[in-house]
């Protein structure tokens, strides 16, 4: 009896951790994933807060035609066809505030088409 209130305990405790603890990528701490839809002439979210050494995946979709992100101090390059996604996964090593903007041409707006990475400590 008291052997199938200990699994039961147990079963309970794996769960619990399951369904509370954050996932984890290779060991090397727990990782977040930023989604960035890139529209004509526009990028949501636009501002982004990542801290420095914990890994990011980042996923860029455009809706509407190619874009692109470029952000030269985070060693991002990213481009994507209309109706398409791609990851990149980065671990920032430095503190600051970086610009992205578009790397592909994509009209008129396109220089305006911008957005910040802050990366806290």
């Amino acid at each position: 009896m008291k052997f199938k209130a200990l699994i039961s305990i147990m079963d309970v405790l794996v769960i619990t951790a399951t369904l509370v603890l954050p996932p984890h990528s290779s060991g090397q701490g727990s990782s977040q994933r930023i989604e960035i839809v890139a529209k004509r002439f526009d990028y949501t979210p636009n501002d982004v807060t990542l801290k420095k050494g914990v890994p990011v995946l980042l996923v860029l979709t455009s809706k509407d035609v190619e874009h692109g992100l470029k952000v030269p101090g985070l060693n991002i390059l990213l481009k994507v066809k209309k109706g398409e996604s791609k990851e990149l996964a980065l671990t920032p090593s430095q503190a600051g505030t970086f610009t992205g903007q578009c790397a592909v041409f994509c009209g008129n707006g396109h220089g305006s088409m911008k957005m910040t990475f802050h990366v806290t400590e």
